[in-house]
């Protein structure tokens, strides 16, 4: 029973305090919620972009958003309403703009930016390096990221819009194919996950035209007791599974 205060059945100063912080706790675990919907919605409609790889007006955008959120998550004087709008309205703003830039060159020139190409013929291109702001260490880091340590072997480098450096070597610097050495490959499709920590995903497995008999036998031949001890499994169907087992099981 909870103790009142000056006997007028009012619960004491201690009980209506707490009472309050748990009124305000739960209003802003709803009011986070909502945002955290909104801001979701809002960057599943930019598309599915990395982070890395968000052109200019996109990454102001995801700026601009998390500000505009975090005020009302904190301050609970402030109308929810107050919050969610501005958001919304500038995820119009990004879907007519979006739509606008498809359409023209010129917008999306200017929203987005041009490709600047930084090495042309193995020779850097000093002038756009300067424009763009990029150094001599980074253009060699980006190189060496892409596997190529001698700026010589580049035929093209290109500084995408999203800040990525496209590569192009000279073809004597490309790995030959198999195509251009004359070798019969065959096709195979690309590994699905059948048992994801010890689950079976059906799905996948149907999707390959495969079934639980089949799988029983592909673990037996590995030595695995069942789909229970195994971590991860892919296979394409034809070629032997990839299996990893829990660590600790047998």
């Amino acid at each position: 029973m909870l103790k009142t205060h000056a006997g007028r059945g009012k619960p004491a100063p201690g009980i209506r305090l707490l009472q309050r912080g748990g009124g305000a706790m739960f209003t802003g675990v709803v009011r986070a919620g909502i945002l955290y919907l909104v801001i979701i919605a809002g960057v599943r409609l930019m598309g599915k972009r990395q982070v890395g790889e968000l052109e200019p007006s996109e990454l102001v955008l995801s700026l601009i958003i998390a500000d505009l959120a975090s005020v009302p998550m904190q301050d609970y004087g402030i109308p929810l309403l107050t919050g969610v709008a501005p958001i919304l309205t500038l995820l119009a703003l990004t879907m007519v703009l979006s739509v606008g830039t498809m359409k023209s060159r010129r917008l999306r020139a200017l929203l987005c930016g041009r490709p600047s190409m930084v090495i042309r013929n193995g020779k850097l291109d000093v002038g756009e390096m300067r424009r763009n702001r990029l150094t001599v260490d980074e253009l060699l880091e980006e190189l060496r990221c892409k596997g190529y340590a001698d700026p010589a072997a580049i035929r093209y480098a290109i500084l995408e819009t999203n800040g990525q450096l496209s590569v192009l070597p000279y073809a004597a610097q490309k790995p030959p194919t198999a195509q251009q050495m004359a070798l019969f490959v065959a096709e195979t499709d690309p590994p699905r996950v059948l048992v994801s920590d010890g689950e079976i995903l059906e799905g996948n497995l149907r999707a390959l035209g495969r079934d639980r008999n089949w799988l029983n036998k592909q673990l037996k031949g590995a030595g695995c007791a069942g789909t229970e001890t195994v971590f991860l499994l892919l296979s394409n169907g034809s070629d032997p599974p990839y299996i990893v087992e829990k660590e600790g099981e047998p």
